[in-house]
C-alpha cells in the first residue's frame, strides 16, 4: 500500500466525493476513502482531523465544482438554473451535503460571484444580491423538492423548472437604459 505521503489530500477529497455519489453520506467512511485511495484508515488521520472534517471538505470541493459550472455558464437566469440544475443531477449527493453543511464564506462568495454580476447586470448593483438570492432560492428549492421526488401531483417537472426560469428572466429582465433599467432597478 502507498504511504500516506504519496496519498494527496486532492485523492482523498476525491474519493470521498466518489463514494459520497456512490452511496449517500453513509457510505462516506474514512475506511472506505482509505480503501479508495489505497491506505491503510489510520494513515488519513494524518491528513484529515476525522469524518466530520471529511465531509467538510467534501462539501467544500462540491461548492467549488458548483462555482467553476456557473462561472462558465451562459450569464444569464436561464444559462445559471440551467448549470446549477445539470450539476443537481450530476452530484444529487454532494448538492444535498452542501445545502445541509454549508461552506466556508470564501467559497461561497466565489460560487455566487457568476449569480451576483449576472444579477448586477440585469438589475443594478442596489439590488444585486436580492435578485442573486432570489434566483437561488427558488433553483434550490426546486431541485431539492425534484430530488427528492416531491412533486407527486403530475405534469412535467422539467416543464415545470422552464416555467420557473422564464418567469424569474422575466420579472428580472432590464426595462429601459442600461443595466437595471436605470434608477428603478428594473425590478
Amino acid at each position: 500500500m502507498p504511504t500516506p505521503e504519496r496519498t494527496s489530500l486532492a485523492d482523498i477529497v476525491a474519493a470521498g466525493r466518489d463514494l459520497l455519489e456512490d452511496g449517500g453520506p453513509s457510505r462516506l467512511t474514512m475506511q472506505a476513502v482509505a480503501e479508495r485511495v489505497g491506505v491503510r484508515a489510520p494513515s488519513l488521520y494524518k491528513r484529515v482531523r476525522d469524518r466530520d472534517a471529511l465531509l467538510r471538505l467534501v462539501a467544500a470541493a462540491t461548492v467549488e465544482e458548483l462555482g467553476e459550472r456557473l462561472a462558465a455558464a451562459e450569464p444569464s437566469v436561464a444559462g445559471l438554473a440551467h448549470a446549477f440544475r445539470a450539476f443537481a443531477h450530476e452530484r444529487p449527493e454532494g448538492f444535498r451535503l452542501m445545502q445541509s453543511l454549508g461552506a466556508e464564506p470564501a467559497a461561497l462568495q466565489c460560487a455566487s460571484a457568476p449569480v451576483l454580476r449576472t444579477a448586477a447586470d440585469l438589475v443594478g448593483p442596489e439590488q444585486a444580491l436580492d435578485a442573486a438570492r432570489l434566483v437561488t432560492a427558488w433553483a434550490t428549492g426546486f431541485l431539492t423538492m425534484e430530488l427528492a421526488g416531491a412533486f407527486r401531483l403530475g405534469g412535467d417537472v422539467a416543464e415545470a423548472f422552464e416555467f420557473g426560469v422564464a418567469r424569474l428572466s422575466a420579472a428580472l429582465a432590464p426595462t429601459g437604459p442600461g443595466p437595471g433599467g436605470g434608477a428603478g432597478g428594473g425590478v
